[in-house]
Formats: C-alpha cells, sequence, structure tokens
C-alpha cells in the first residue's frame, strides 16, 4: 500500500493519520503495529455498516464482537445515543484494554470520540472515516462530544486517538451533496493557510469531483497537514487553534435554529464562511478582493439549502450559546488574506445582523 502518512503531537503522545487508497484494507496490520490489542469493539451505523462493514469487521481484531450500530444524523449526537454505546460495552465486557473504531463520518466520529473519553475514565480510539469532511477535519484533533438542543458539541472532551485511517476510497458511496459538503471544509483549510490548496480546489474541480484517487489523496492529506500542525501546537484551543472556526461561529449557529435538520455540517460552514467574510470587509480587516474570492469558489461548488425563511435574532441568540465563547467573549476568525486570519473578539449584534442579511437571510 502506498499511503501518506502524517503524525499529530498531544500531550499524551503523537499518534499517525494514515491517508491512501485501499488503506483500509491495512487496518488490522496498522492496529497490531500500533499495539492496540486484540480487543476490539467497531461502532458505526447500519447504514455506513452496509457498506463498509465486511471489508473491516475481518481486519479488525482477533476477538470476534457484534458491531455496535446507532444512528448517524446529527440529531442522533446525543448523551442518550452515547449511552446506548455504554450499554453495549458493559454488556460485552470491554474492559480498559478494549479499542473503540468508530467507522463513519463525523457524527460518528464525534459520539464514539465521546463515548471512548467517558467509558472507564477513557479508553482506547481508533478513528475510520467514511466522509471526506471527516477526513479531513472532524477525524482529526481529539475534539469529541455530542450535541444539546440549545447547541452544538457544547457537551466534550479533547481525547485524541491512537490512530486515523482515511482511505479516499470509501468516499465513491457518498452522494453528491455530502462529498460536497466535505470540499466546504477543503476550502476552509485554503482560506486560513493554504492558497495554493484553494487554487488546486478551483483548477481540479471536475477531477476532484469525479473522485479521482490522486486528488482525493492530495485535498486530503493538504488538510490534515494543516490541521495537524495547528492542533500539535495548540490541543486546546487556547490560541492559534481557534483559526480552525473559520466559519463556525455563525454556520454552528444556523445548525442549531434549524434543529440539525436543513444542513450539513460543511454547509453551514458555507455560510459562516460568507458571513465571516461580509463582517471582516466591514470592518476593513478582509480585502474586498479576498472576500470575492471566498464567495467565488464557494458559488461555484454548488447550491447551498435556503436560508431565507430563517430568523435573524434566533441565529444571533444561537452564536451566544456557541462553545468558543470565553469569559463572555466570543471569538471571531476573519480572513486578513488568502492563507490567513486575524481574530475579532468584539463583533456586534448589530454586525452579525447586517452579515447574516448579506448571506440571504430576510426576517
Amino acid at each position: 500500500m502506498s499511503a501518506t502518512r502524517i503524525d499529530v503531537t498531544t500531550a499524551a503522545g503523537s499518534y499517525p493519520v494514515i491517508i491512501g487508497a485501499g488503506a483500509l484494507d491495512s487496518l488490522g496490520q496498522l492496529m497490531d503495529e500500533g499495539g492496540l490489542g486484540s480487543d476490539r469493539v467497531i461502532v458505526s451505523s447500519p447504514r455506513v455498516w452496509a457498506l463498509h462493514g465486511a471489508r473491516c469487521s475481518r481486519l479488525v481484531g482477533r476477538r470476534r464482537r457484534e458491531p455496535v450500530l446507532v444512528g448517524d444524523g446529527e440529531r442522533s449526537k446525543t448523551v442518550q445515543t452515547v449511552g446506548r454505546v455504554y450499554e453495549a460495552l458493559i454488556t460485552g465486557g470491554a474492559d480498559r484494554a478494549t479499542v473503540i473504531v468508530a467507522l463513519g463520518g463525523g457524527v460518528i466520529g464525534d459520539l464514539v470520540g465521546f463515548a471512548a473519553a467517558t467509558y472507564l475514565r477513557g479508553v482506547r480510539l481508533v478513528h475510520l472515516p467514511t466522509t471526506l469532511l471527516a477526513q479531513v477535519d472532524s477525524a482529526i484533533g481529539g475534539k469529541v462530544g455530542v450535541n444539546h438542543a440549545l447547541g452544538k458539541n457544547l457537551i466534550g472532551a479533547f481525547h485524541p486517538p491512537s490512530l486515523v485511517v482515511a482511505d479516499p476510497l470509501v468516499l465513491s458511496t457518498l452522494p453528491r451533496r455530502e462529498f460536497r459538503a466535505g470540499v466546504y471544509e477543503v476550502v476552509k483549510y485554503g482560506v486560513i493557510a493554504d492558497p495554493d490548496l484553494l487554487d488546486r480546489v478551483r483548477a481540479r474541480r471536475a477531477a476532484l469531483f469525479a473522485q479521482d484517487p490522486t486528488e482525493l489523496e492530495a485535498v486530503v492529506a493538504a488538510s490534515c497537514r494543516i490541521k495537524a500542525e495547528v492542533v500539535s501546537g495548540d490541543e486546546r484551543e487556547s490560541g492559534r487553534r481557534r483559526i480552525l472556526n473559520f466559519g463556525h461561529t455563525i454556520g454552528h449557529a444556523l445548525e442549531a435554529v434549524t434543529e440539525y435538520r436543513r444542513f450539513r455540517h460543511g454547509e453551514a460552514v458555507a455560510y459562516g464562511m460568507l458571513a465571516a467574510a461580509a463582517i471582516g470587509m466591514r470592518r476593513g480587516v478582509t480585502p474586498k478582493a479576498v472576500g470575492a474570492a471566498i464567495a467565488e469558489i464557494i458559488i461555484a461548488l454548488g447550491p447551498l439549502p435556503p436560508v431565507s425563511d430563517l430568523g435573524i435574532s434566533e441565529v444571533i441568540a444561537a452564536t451566544g450559546r456557541d462553545k468558543k465563547r470565553v469569559s463572555g467573549t466570543l471569538h471571531f476568525v476573519a480572513a486578513t488574506h488568502l492563507g490567513g486570519t486575524s481574530e475579532l473578539t468584539n463583533v456586534s449584534n448589530r454586525e452579525m445582523r447586517q452579515a447574516l442579511k448579506d448571506i440571504g437571510l430576510r426576517r
């Protein structure tokens, strides 16, 4: 197997992210080489298991365990769903030597990661991300958690995995909309740290959406390198890691007010990036040419769900419950140029109101 390896440094040590077409077929070997025991429990969703379960079950461990299957939509990302995982682990006799393997997209990764962080005060975790968004973002960095009715990811922990295996070939099962949602997250990485990545998405969009394996591996690896570098320097999000939240402040609020029914996460982030660009341009922090470039590439990728019926006041109120608020201050990320950002800590409701109008909210 030809693969790219990226190491992520944490306070507890480092872990590898393995990226490559066919990497999933080496899962058993990779886990053995990493000393990840012989007792391994896969947690997935019925939909993902039907697509990829046969490929993984024979590779994971020598002790045969039935997979734990739970819902994988944002509305399933709750403490109640985590409780079902706990119950399966307890009744199955899982102990501190057991390794939990999360097979699925960002929701599965987050909720299974939270279960791993809290079961017996923490057991080892392996991520097998099956969506583009999870491969480029959520499977890396150690953030795990679940949603609350009042906000996204308000209940969580930092629990880095022991291994991440990102196989671009599994993305062939994704609906186009789900794949496109992941591309918006790639755009985020280009804006905050790598203009060459933006140029690549812009110039090779057709090959990317055709899921050319070489193209996919390149954009996944580029995104992972950025996140690994940022996370390795600021694991607990006390400083620079906040740049990864570009587009997420408004994005999370849009998801919350629509009860996680309307948007894929990447779609909400796309709107959030447009809103952040609008605020930055009014502040004079984001040059108009940069704001236009961000809007151009987002629009070129395809349609976004409608927002004109959403209430501006409700969205602003939801930002007030954002988990990134510290001592009453909401840290807002704006682009200063393609590849660089600035942090704004005093964005007013009036500014957010105007930005929400700019992206299409009307009431």
